[in-house]
């Protein structure tokens, strides 16, 4: 089971394995080794393949791009215990796929979890951090103020609680051919976003021995097992991209992040959803090879 680098449109794509960090990554690497290097991070309940649309264009601008699946997820490892799964781990992890390109330093690109990576290795370890782009995740520090006093971001991440529990969330989420994971893809995104191919891909990702265990884990460590960052402003020059139509995250969060950002550009999309890379790939595309050339 699991889905490969075959299921990407792109001539030079190919699935590559990368260790480090004490884990095994598949990566779908594409574009020339030594051009520079751009680093795509997805989130829940996504893998490799919700950056179909970006790869692409990245390479042909002169890009070098690795996506990897992030432990716990499709065909990389899926390493036992909450603490394998702590925020300082997760990022590691990138530091380590950069390390093996040859490279010191990436673009990091991140969605959803993979946002929240990508802002905590800018935090944490910003020396490996060229340029950042952020998509519909909040700066860390900004989620945590709002969490406290917003009752409405509160009832919308109703989910992260359920997901505590052991066991049952994943006797829930996999039942009836996954039901409930394709059901919280489309009712978050915009009718048409996800055909029936997109969806059946996602199956077997999510059919990998462990994945789902490994999935949730990120939302049972970062409750149980909390790492934040040793600072909280981001130096590297950053994008944040936000579809306000996302049913998870209250739209005062974006203004709250970008006061984290000593460089920050901040683009709205008022129509478009969580997944606003894959409902407007062309106008994200643009950002970011704006945001990554400049």
């Amino acid at each position: 089971m699991g889905i490969d680098a075959d299921v990407i449109d792109v001539e030079s794509a190919e699935s590559i394995r990368r260790s480090g960090n004490g884990v095994d990554l598949h990566v779908v690497a594409a574009g020339d080794a030594g051009d520079p290097l751009v680093v795509l991070l997805h989130g829940f309940p996504d893998c490799f393949y919700g950056w179909r649309h970006q790869i692409e264009p990245l390479v042909d601008d002169g890009y070098r791009v690795l996506v990897p699946d992030q432990r716990g997820y499709n065909l990389s490892d899926k390493p036992d215990g909450l603490d394998a799964y702590r925020l300082g781990r997760l990022s590691a992890d990138v530091a380590a796929l950069i390390e093996s390109e040859g490279a010191d330093s990436a673009h990091v690109v991140g969605h959803d979890w993979g946002a929240m990576v990508a802002w905590d290795i800018a935090l944490r370890r910003p020396e490996y951090v060229d340029r950042l782009g952020i998509l519909n995740v909040p700066h860390p520090s900004a989620f945590r103020e709002t969490l406290r006093s917003s009752p409405r971001q509160v009832l919308r991440s109703w989910y992260v609680f359920t997901f505590q529990l052991p066991r049952l969330p994943e006797w829930w989420l996999a039942r009836d051919e996954f039901a409930r994971l394709v059901r919280a893809l489309q009712e978050t995104a915009r009718i048409g976003t996800f055909d029936d191919a997109d969806l059946d891909r996602y199956r077997e990702s999510w059919a990998e021995p462990g994945a789902l265990t490994g999935m949730l884990n990120w939302y049972r460590a970062i409750a149980r097992r909390p790492d934040e960052p040793p600072r909280a402003r981001v130096a590297a020059p950053t994008l944040i991209a936000w579809g306000e139509k996302d049913p998870a995250l209250v739209p005062e969060l974006v203004e709250k992040s970008a006061r984290y950002c000593d460089d920050v550009r901040v683009e709205r999309f008022p129509t478009r959803s969580h997944w606003v890379h894959m409902e407007a790939p062309e106008a994200i595309n643009e950002l970011l090879l704006g945001h990554l050339g400049e």
